[in-house]
């Protein structure tokens, strides 16, 4: 069964993107087939996979909003074994264009239903919002992974995503859940890394993921060259941190 995962956080610089890209990498790295949905205007998921984000035709926005299927607007990553669904800034347009439409929060889940067997794990890169892109991804998720950095305010507004996430379960997907708490860009030597992660373990007790990412500068210049962690510098602390990470996810999967 494909293993659907929504990378969200309403707060930006947090993670999701490195979390999204870097995951997927690992766990194609292991010989499983990974479908990335970049779901966030700003395209970084995309850029940050090779993908040039002048050169492709189609996105998500078409698949959303001009239901263009999703098989046509698939393209193959620079990680090995890990497909990609494109976007660039067109998608903020979609937001609004999403509103009057019918059904709107199942649009993403109708429109990948297509694909979804052909990978083992589908990883989805949600926008720094809870608007109507991150409620479409929570009712296409079954699981959820939540980055949160080491740095003061980590846990403002987590109320609101676990309400959210709450209502859609009770309203448009009971099968969500919350898979895992990572901790990123972390550096426990200080007291205020040590500070948030003891928040955040009283706050999610088990859900938090024993893998802690630290804040680490290949991890940072992997994107601008298009690369996930591992083609980029496999033996960096940010590369051996998501490698422990896939491994902790797909045990939790099994």
């Amino acid at each position: 069964m494909t293993k659907i995962i929504g990378i969200v956080n309403q707060k930006g610089g947090v993670g999701k993107t490195t979390t999204a890209v870097n995951l997927a990498a690992y766990i194609g790295k292991k010989r499983k087939k990974v479908l990335v949905i970049d779901l966030d205007p700003q395209g970084n998921a995309t850029s940050g996979l090779g993908v040039d984000k002048g050169d492709i035709e189609q996105t998500s926005y078409d698949m959303l909003v001009n239901d263009v299927d999703a098989a046509d607007i698939i393209v193959e990553s620079s990680a090995a074994n890990v497909d990609i669904i494109p976007t660039n800034i067109n998608l903020a347009g979609a937001e609004i264009e999403l509103v009057s439409a019918m059904s709107r929060e199942q649009i993403l889940k109708n429109a990948i239903a297509s694909v979804v067997e052909d990978y083992d794990y589908v990883i989805i890169d949600c926008p720094p919002s809870l608007g109507i892109l991150t409620i479409n991804a929570l009712t296409a998720a079954e699981y959820l992974i939540v980055p949160i950095q080491g740095e003061y305010y980590a846990l403002e507004g987590l109320t609101q995503l676990i309400d959210t996430i709450n209502i859609v379960k009770k309203k448009l997907n009971p099968d969500i859940s919350l898979l895992g708490v990572v901790l990123t860009m972390f550096n426990l030597r200080t007291s205020l890394s040590r500070q948030v992660k003891e928040d955040v373990d009283d706050y999610f007790g088990k859900k938090v993921f024993k893998t802690i990412v630290p804040r680490n500068v290949r991890l940072a210049e992997a994107p601008s060259y298009g690369m996930s962690i591992y083609d980029y510098d496999k033996n960096s602390k940010g590369a051996k941190a998501y490698e422990a990470l896939a491994n902790e996810v797909m045990r939790k999967l099994k």
